[in-house]
């Protein structure tokens, strides 16, 4: 068994819930994965990640990524008549190997889901497909969740779930310039920062950031709030810096566990002292777990247009 400790920041629950997605992620792709939160040392505070085999378990789950493409998935008989011409040039341009077959009524998948998370399929928030080939096929798309569970969905307006998980993954690209096949890189995702900055991303996967447009707001760091002080980021085009791997990784770790959320957009989360198996650290993530040691924590939920973004959070103290 391999182990890794990655730097976490436990006020950033962004962070703790991008670790129940490494766990996720090892457990898949190495098998019999555990992981902890050690705060032993309270100036350098980790997550231990362990798992099968003799290779690294984060390094693993990042490089598998980098080389992930997302396709969504949805019911049988599903038909997208609204996806509009550049949504459709953005894909063909990200993926050089996805098929474009006319700009409406497009095939989402070659393949429906088995089991579809709703009762309908919409197309802003239809789940995600990836991996195959010599590594499992991943699903993903608990924002698409139609169960009694909180489907912790935040991001909102005419953003698509896997337009979203496509920029964490590789990046944003420009349209293409007269005679060139792909477009400059605009944003990067995991696979630029894999390719660039590989031993920094190993070393500390969530703080090696990046300017970035729209995600699935889970790292606060990358959060921002109007002020109606007559400036806009969108209007000047600009971007703020944050963690595709955070983004991804914690979109991961909700398919099959969700933090308490106690009132409405204030959450509660708890990080736990001992190394646990995937199904127990879903159940320790919600405070569900009282026989190990644990700290729980509380955040709001923003408002940013009809966007909810993740806020810093506070320790909870003890009744």
């Amino acid at each position: 068994m391999s182990e890794h400790l990655i730097p976490v920041d436990l006020y950033n629950p962004g962070q703790v819930l991008a670790c129940m997605g490494f766990l996720e992620a090892a457990d898949v792709l190495l098998g019999n994965a555990k992981g902890g939160f050690d705060w032993s040392d309270a100036e350098k505070v980790v997550f231990r990640l362990q798992a099968d085999g003799a290779e690294n378990p984060a390094a693993t789950v990042l490089e598998f990524l980098a080389a992930a493409t997302p396709h969504r998935i949805a019911p049988k008989g599903f038909i997208d008549d609204d996806m509009k011409p550049d949504e459709a040039a953005q894909r063909n341009n990200d993926d050089e190997d996805t098929a474009i077959e006319g700009l409406s009524a497009h095939p989402v998948d070659d393949e429906s889901s088995m089991t579809f998370p709703a009762a309908k399929g919409d197309r802003m928030s239809l789940p995600i497909r990836f991996g195959g080939g010599n590594h499992p096929v991943i699903e993903l798309g608990h924002w698409a969740d139609g169960s009694s569970r909180n489907s912790f969905k935040l991001y909102a307006g005419n953003r698509s779930a896997e337009g979203i998980a496509r920029a964490m993954l590789a990046g944003v690209r420009e349209k293409p310039k007269k005679n060139k096949a792909l477009g400059d890189i605009r944003s990067k995702g995991i696979r630029q920062l894999w390719e660039e900055q590989k031993e920094a991303l190993i070393a500390d996967p969530f703080d090696v950031l990046t300017p970035m447009g729209g995600s699935f707001n889970f790292d606060p760091r990358g959060a921002w709030t109007a002020i109606d002080a007559g400036y806009s980021l969108n209007d000047q085009g600009h971007q703020v810096e944050s963690s595709p791997v955070v983004e991804f990784l914690a979109a991961w770790g909700l398919e099959h566990a969700r933090p308490d959320e106690f009132e409405t957009r204030k959450v509660r989360y708890a990080v736990w002292g001992v190394p646990l198996s995937p199904m127990l650290a879903r159940a320790a993530l919600c405070g569900s777990v009282s026989t190990v040691p644990c700290r729980t924590f509380v955040f709001r939920l923003d408002m940013s247009g009809k966007n909810k973004v993740v806020t810093f959070a506070e320790r909870e103290a003890l009744p």
